[in-house]
């Protein structure tokens, strides 16, 4: 960046800088940090909010660094941290201004973001091209895998080989399908060289040096490891879908706190319609298979639906046994016509496991239609639950990570920290407003619940206010008073709760059963509905018959 430029941003970067200080104030979790700051002025800056901590601890295994917006043609050298929901949606890990790019620049963002993120490493990283990043994840992300998109790969290959396109206007489709097409590692290094030879350009400097940084941004090389992408439409090729159409060439520091809020507020409103339509309807199925049925109620709807399609693809997509040893059995898995487009599954009868040389399940976390074929081959009618990622179910937000896409909680353990505090009970706050919001009926019996842990906490306040105005009692017997009348409420705490679980309990089977019978009258209903229909084509199509004779 130019000095001029870099001048003229930090002359307003106030407006930032103020904006970054109210919110931290509101919100002791809100997180920001400034590089250099030694006059508050001018030097790179990475705020995340509440709600962005809370969402990597539930979805933060797999993370996309958009650097678009630092561009000559953009005004402002903004970034964001994001990544993938349960619902398939974008969602917002972190933000930053980058005023000073360089190695070392890059190498304190990575450094404060783990900061803000209780330092959990993601399993993956996806950026765009750009040789400081590289360093610094290397140096920092050190276990996470680093992907560079390919969209960044096709800019800068278009800009380096600009005097290739008139006389070759083929090329850049060629290269593309070389890139995207090749189904094995085998067939993209049988096409490269071929690709090289038919446009003359084997002595490229840069085409070789991408082909030796292959394993970072090709395709077929990085199938093993999970992006978070169950879509061809969130493939790698443009990171920026988060602030798409809010941060643009003519967004300035004084409109970008103003776009970044509604960005922020679009994309929650998009999830807590996803939330609604999963919680509130039932996914048609194909099939009466269990599992169909299975992974209806497990996954959200659009996860289901992927995984719906994949379903109904091992009709036409035979498992064919090649090999059998013992408890590991071997299938070739291929359409119907198509031989020459297999895949290779083994199965362990024993540990329930399968594999598949697609790797779809490894990337994406959504079972392949190949395993699924085995699966039908072998009679198992229900999914294993090691293939069931929960970042992608219903519940996927209850207690963060797990099954090895799993973050850390915010540290708990240093509970005298006001901060650390805050955050936990902030954090579980929301998990406890987004459970309550499902249903009237949950939604009665959290806001009850709330209410007596309201006069609970008002009742502890007072008693401490108490003692610690009291002149003649000392800190000693203040403790012993404390852990007296603990001792003495504990078990009628007890009792309390016990009987408010049984009242819980009562309430929501009375609720279950209510749901269950509406549940029935509509199927009902629909199938009367459908029933006319078909009553009603039928008469039709005999009208049209009698007016033909």
């Amino acid at each position: 960046m130019s000095s001029i430029r870099q001048h003229a941003l930090a002359g307003v970067m106030h407006h930032l800088l103020d904006y970054l200080k109210r919110m931290q104030s509101e919100n002791p979790a809100f997180f920001y940090a400034i590089q250099n700051d030694n006059d508050h002025s001018a030097g790179n800056i990475f705020w995340a909010d509440a709600t962005s901590r809370v969402n990597y601890s539930n979805f933060g295994d797999a993370i996309i660094l958009d650097t678009t917006y630092k561009t000559n043609r953009y005004r402002i050298p903004f970034a964001s941290f994001t990544g993938f929901n349960h619902h398939g949606l974008p969602v917002l890990f972190g933000c930053a201004l980058i005023l000073n790019e360089s190695e070392s620049s890059y190498i304190w963002l990575f450094q404060t973001f783990l900061q803000a993120m209780s330092g959990h490493h993601p399993l993956s990283i996806t950026t765009d091209f750009d040789p400081f990043i590289q360093v610094a994840v290397a140096q920092v992300l050190p276990p996470s895998r680093h992907r560079v998109s390919t969209g960044s790969i096709f800019r800068e290959t278009r800009e380096r080989l600009a005097h290739l396109w008139p006389s070759n206007p083929d090329f850049e489709a060629d290269f593309r399908k070389c890139v995207n097409e090749s189904e094995t590692i085998d067939d993209f290094e049988s096409y490269w060289p071929s690709l090289l030879e038919r446009y003359c350009i084997m002595d490229n400097e840069w085409l070789q040096s991408m082909y030796n940084a292959r394993q970072y941004w090709v395709p077929v090389y990085l199938r093993d490891t999970f992006f978070g992408e169950i879509s061809v439409m969130d493939k790698n090729e443009c990171l920026n879908s988060f602030f798409d159409g809010y941060v643009n060439a003519s967004t300035t520091i004084q409109l970008l706190v103003r776009q970044y809020e509604k960005a922020v507020q679009t994309w929650h409103e998009r999830e807590l319609k996803a939330e609604y339509d999963t919680i509130n309807s039932t996914p048609v199925l194909k099939t009466p298979s269990p599992m169909e049925k299975q992974a209806a109620s497990l996954y959200t709807r659009k996860i289901f639906l992927k995984f719906q399609d994949e379903f109904i693809e091992t009709m036409a997509t035979p498992a064919t046994r090649i090999e059998d040893s013992g408890t590991i059995t071997t299938y070739r898995v291929a359409k119907f016509g198509e031989k020459t487009k297999s895949q290779i599954v083994t199965f362990n009868s024993f540990e329930m496991k399968a594999s598949c040389s697609c790797l779809m399940f490894e990337s994406s976390g959504t079972i392949c239609r190949h395993i699924l074929s085995v699966f039908r081959a072998k009679n198992v009618l229900k999914l294993p639950s090691q293939y069931v990622l929960k970042r992608w179910t219903r519940n996927a937000k209850a207690g963060g990570f797990s099954d090895g896409h799993a973050s850390s909680e915010f540290p708990s353990s240093s509970g005298d920290n006001v901060t650390v505090r805050y955050n936990n009970l902030r954090q579980e706050a929301i998990r406890y407003v987004e459970e309550g919001a499902k249903s009237i009926q949950i939604y009665h019996i959290a806001m009850k619940a709330l209410n007596e842990a309201t006069k609970k906490v008002s009742a502890v306040k007072s008693r401490s206010v108490e003692t610690a105005e009291g002149d003649t009692v000392s800190n000693g017997e203040r403790d012993e008073l404390l852990t007296a009348d603990e001792d003495v409420h504990s078990y009628q705490s007890a009792e309390e709760k016990q009987k408010k679980i049984r009242e819980l309990t009562a309430e929501l089977e009375t609720t279950n059963q209510r749901c269950e019978v509406y549940r029935a009258n509509l199927l009902a209903v629909l199938r009367d509905m459908e029933e006319q229909k078909t009553n009603l084509s039928v008469k039709v199509e005999n009208a049209r018959l009698s007016l033909k004779e």
